[in-house]
């Protein structure tokens, strides 16, 4: 079952019926990581300044952190920015964080972490 908002979205944007979880997405000649839909950087862009080697204007690493940590699934944060970095990054993304439900996860997920598994921060 097709919502009418699905349904009007699909019509504007026909690609995203079709897009999968960390698939790129073509749009009127851009080819654009998912999360970053309304601005003109492509996904190599995308993941530089998510690594912190590139700055595109106010397009910081923090920017690009709070983009996937509000938009993605869990399996691709951890794939993007690993453990180690949400955890070093997270007292300065939480207050960017929208979704109250998502800030809670990543409380318990951040305090957890280097109790149980400081492992998988190095």
């Amino acid at each position: 079952m097709i919502l009418r908002s699905e349904l009007s979205v699909a019509l504007v944007f026909p690609p995203l019926r079709f897009m999968k979880p960390g698939r790129l997405l073509y749009n009127e000649g851009v080819l654009a990581f998912r999360h970053v839909w309304d601005y003109d950087i492509d996904d190599g862009q995308f993941r530089e300044i998510l690594a912190g080697r590139l700055t595109v204007g106010r397009l910081d690493r923090d920017w690009a952190a709070v983009r996937i940590l509000e938009n993605a699934p869990y399996e691709e944060i951890v794939g993007l920015l690993g453990f180690g970095s949400l955890v070093e990054g997270w007292p300065r993304w939480r207050s960017r964080i929208r979704s109250q439900s998502r800030r809670r996860g990543f409380d318990f997920l951040v305090a957890w972490l280097p109790d149980h598994h400081p492992e998988v921060l190095r």
